[in-house]
């Protein structure tokens, strides 16, 4: 039992350091803080990207391109190209947005590949005791991203149909009637159902991220506790190191697959949800 115990407690303790961000109280309640690595790790992201792509675009050639211009090119003819075909309005700010979409949540998910304990372990070398690099396992980040859609979507809707136009709508759709009597009685339902698509919208962008990278940031740390295991239950580390390799391969290969199509869905959808915007009943 004491055994039982002390395995059940050390895994739970190990998983619940590893599962807690390093934070900055403000006030006196829990409710305000600040998650200070996850925001150090989205500007450190963004500013690797604008250091890396700001150069290379300066250094873009129209003759035989570099290897590495060569796959940005072929990102953004991609991405381009899925732009064109959903979104139908006039804005030239879509493109670039959502590629701006897709390399920032696909830089931040990837940073789930690290070894789990590498970054902690070197962090705690300077006194940070809790530290997570994962920023979209971080629900704070992943809604703050889909108010930003959010925002986008609705200015795209008004600088598209006009103000008047755009709030009409609220009241017009999806039911339609004519006559006055007919707008007036479908006004309440309009927009009870409208307001509800669009809450949805962000909390559809936000949840899917955050439970995909926090399941897969999870099933990482669970990988990594079959050495904590093995020395709990006094079994041959070897044996689990063996499974702990291959689990661990395997599992990457397959997460490389998840923060790939997560970064596409994002960014999907907002173009979807942009060119709904831009859209006239």
């Amino acid at each position: 039992m004491a055994a039982g115990e002390t395995e059940s407690g050390g895994m739970t303790e190990y998983i619940k350091h590893h599962l807690t961000h390093l934070t900055v109280n403000q006030g006196h309640g829990t409710f305000w803080q600040i998650h200070l690595d996850s925001v150090v790790f989205k500007l450190g992201i963004c500013l690797t990207l604008i250091l890396v792509l700001v150069p290379l675009a300066r250094r873009a050639t129209s003759g035989v391109p570099g290897k590495f211009q060569t796959v940005v090119e072929m990102v953004v003819e991609f991405v381009d190209g899925l732009v064109k075909e959903t979104f139908h309005g006039s804005s030239k700010v879509i493109a670039p947005m959502a590629i701006t979409i897709f390399l920032l949540v696909f830089f931040e998910n990837f940073m789930d590949l690290l070894p789990v304990d590498i970054v902690p372990y070197v962090s705690k070398k300077f006194g940070v005791e809790h530290l997570r690099i994962v920023a979209t396992a971080d629900i704070n980040n992943t809604i703050g991203m889909a108010l930003c859609v959010f925002v986008l979507i609705q200015f795209i809707g008004i600088k598209e149909k006009g103000l008047g136009t755009f709030l009409g709508e609220f009241v017009s759709a999806p039911f339609h009637a004519h006559g006055v009597v007919g707008k007036i009685l479908t006004a309440a339902p309009n927009l009870l159902l409208r307001l509800i698509e669009e809450a949805v919208r962000p909390l559809s962008l936000s949840l899917r991220l955050f439970g995909n990278m926090y399941a897969g940031e999870l099933v990482f740390i669970l990988i990594a506790c079959l050495t904590l295991e093995s020395s709990l239950t006094h079994v041959s580390t070897y044996a689990f190191g063996a499974i702990q390799l291959i689990v661990g391969f395997a599992w990457t290969f397959f997460h490389i697959l998840i923060i790939s199509l997560q970064a596409f869905i994002f960014m999907m959808l907002t173009i979807v949800y942009l060119s709904m915007a831009a859209e006239h009943h």
